[in-house]
């Protein structure tokens, strides 16, 4: 039986945007007609109100970038994942390969912060990627797979959880992996998934531009991606979106 997964193009904003240019851009997207994809942006935090604002009603869901796994606390500095719900956040990622380098998080670490997400009501974003000495070794698809199942809560279901696929060594690089390459992880990660991956969503992030989303997104376990620097232009974000 043919599962159906509806593509997803998840914007990641990062550390950008003031005000004016991410309210901007945000009214650019909410405007867009809706497509063949689900849209997701995920600014900073300290957007993510009035973004979530902007937002109300169109088809473009909001996000946000990390969580901590806690529901409360003293934790300077962090924001639980019920706190992003109540900002009108419906998506929280988890795991990105600049918090795992940067911030030293783990699996596990990442799988606390993928079951909060769910204790919350929130869909997680689960990254895994390679560095380019473990692509270079041969070792990419047991990498992210071993990642992937380490970082994965038992929650985690294909309605509560999508996966994004970025190779670290292309995340703002400009280098993309071969369609082959991408091809080939999201066919072992989706096969490490087991039952859950017939409908489980899988992204691939990693310099994806309006030039070459066409190729990477046309293999069949490739759902969507997970767009960085394109994402903060309406044009370039929308017009990946219309790859998929």
């Amino acid at each position: 039986m043919t599962v159906e997964r509806r593509p997803l193009i998840a914007g990641n904003w990062k550390m950008n945007g003031l005000a004016a240019d991410g309210l901007a851009l945000a009214r650019a997207l909410a405007a867009a007609p809706e497509g063949a994809a689900d849209l997701l942006v995920c600014p900073p935090a300290t957007l993510l109100a009035p973004v979530a604002s902007i937002l109300s009603g169109s088809p473009v869901a909001l996000g946000a970038q990390d969580c901590h796994a806690r529901e409360a606390g003293a934790h300077t500095g962090d924001l639980s994942a019920e706190m992003l719900a109540d900002a009108g956040c419906a998506y929280v990622i988890a795991g990105h390969s600049e918090r795992r380098a940067a911030h030293g998080e783990s699996d596990a670490a990442v799988g606390a912060k993928a079951a909060a997400a769910h204790r919350a009501g929130l869909v997680a974003i689960v990254c895994v990627g390679e560095t380019a000495a473990e692509r270079d070794a041969g070792e990419a698809e047991a990498v992210v797979a071993a990642s992937l199942l380490g970082s994965l809560p038992d929650s985690a279901r294909p309605g509560n959880t999508v996966v994004a696929y970025e190779p670290v060594w292309a995340i703002g690089t400009g280098r993309t992996p071969t369609v082959d390459e991408v091809a080939a992880v999201h066919a072992a990660l989706r096969a490490a998934l087991g039952d859950r991956g017939a409908g489980m969503r899988i992204l691939y992030g990693g310099s994806v531009k309006p030039d070459n989303a066409g190729a990477l997104l046309a293999p069949c376990d490739v759902d969507g991606a997970l767009v960085g620097g394109a994402s903060l232009s309406a044009a370039d974000f929308l017009a990946i979106a219309g790859a998929a």
